[in-house]
């Protein structure tokens, strides 16, 4: 169920694939249910297999716990953490944080998936990644009203850094010479950047309670894709200020600050209270704290 896949299922289990296959067969004649169809080089869940996996999830998960509690150290860890970010904040993030992880934890191996939007709640509870990373606007505020209601959330989150959009256009766009308009911001072609390939982001609700919209000529689902657009094409896009320098091609974009209020950027880290790995996440989580602050984003 985690790894979709069973050939990587018999190496983290550290069997043969015969024998995931037979295990796989046992329990098909114990449930009743297919549990796992072939697709492509890997398989997909049944609804069967999907409605208990919650609770089968938890269960491993209760056991390790029970079994190895705090037994976690970095040093010697030879885990692999699956995380999910867009590609701003790996660009940000990654590259000094794997300059510790190589110090401290030279086992360890992360791998990295994109965000496909800004809640990655049903990857955490699939155990598809173990962390997520981004802006997540919608989830922190259903946790937070879970939080005021006396209910325990099943996640938990971290911030790691305050971010800021702004509008981006090539050097000597026709509105890089003075101080950016609503009217002009509306009335120009867009570049939206969106995981999920949604026609629509923040910008535009915001752009909606104000009675405004804009026009999205194209959509992309990577801010770097959407630099190297803008730099060659009369397009306007939004991009986190602090990935700018990060692009390679700062030298031919230009910013302006946007001409609306926009609801702050609150970077921070997503996980499940009783997710797999809680020693290794809460080093992780502290790794990630050190690399944020070191930057001063």
């Amino acid at each position: 169920m985690a790894e979709r896949n069973l050939t990587r299922a018999a190496a983290n289990l550290s069997i043969t694939q015969p024998a995931v296959s037979n295990a796989l067969r046992r329990l098909r004649e114990l449930l009743g249910d297919e549990l796992l169809l072939r697709k492509g080089h890997g398989v997909e869940p049944t609804a069967h297999a999907v409605a208990i996996w919650p609770v089968v999830r938890q269960s491993l998960e209760m056991l390790q716990q029970s079994l190895l509690p705090d037994s976690f150290n970095p040093a010697t860890t030879n885990i692999t953490f699956v995380l999910a970010m867009a590609d701003s904040t790996v660009a940000t993030l990654i590259p000094p944080l794997i300059e510790i992880v190589e110090r401290e934890a030279p086992g360890l191996a992360l791998r990295i998936m994109p965000l496909i939007n800004r809640d990655p709640r049903h990857l955490l509870d699939e155990a598809a990644v173990d962390l997520a990373v981004g802006y997540f606007p919608s989830v922190l505020a259903d946790l937070t009203a879970q939080a005021q209601s006396g209910t325990l959330p099943e996640y938990e989150t971290r911030r790691l850094y305050d971010g800021e959009y702004v509008a981006v256009m090539r050097k000597g766009h026709a509105l890089a010479d003075h101080p950016l308009t609503l009217d002009e911001y509306c009335s120009s072609r867009h570049l939206l950047v969106s995981f999920s390939g949604q026609g629509w982001g923040f910008i535009d609700e915001a752009l909606a309670l104000l009675g405004r919209q804009r026009r999205i000529s194209l959509t992309v689902n990577q801010y770097s894709t959407a630099a190297r657009v803008v730099a060659h094409s009369d397009m306007v896009t939004v991009l986190p200020r602090h990935f700018i320098p990060l692009t390679g091609i700062a030298d031919q974009l230009h910013q302006q600050p946007l001409p609306l209020d926009v609801t702050a950027v609150h970077v921070a880290a997503l996980w499940q209270r009783r997710g797999r790995h809680q020693a290794a996440t809460a080093w992780l989580l502290g790794v990630f704290q050190r690399v944020a602050q070191s930057l001063a984003v």
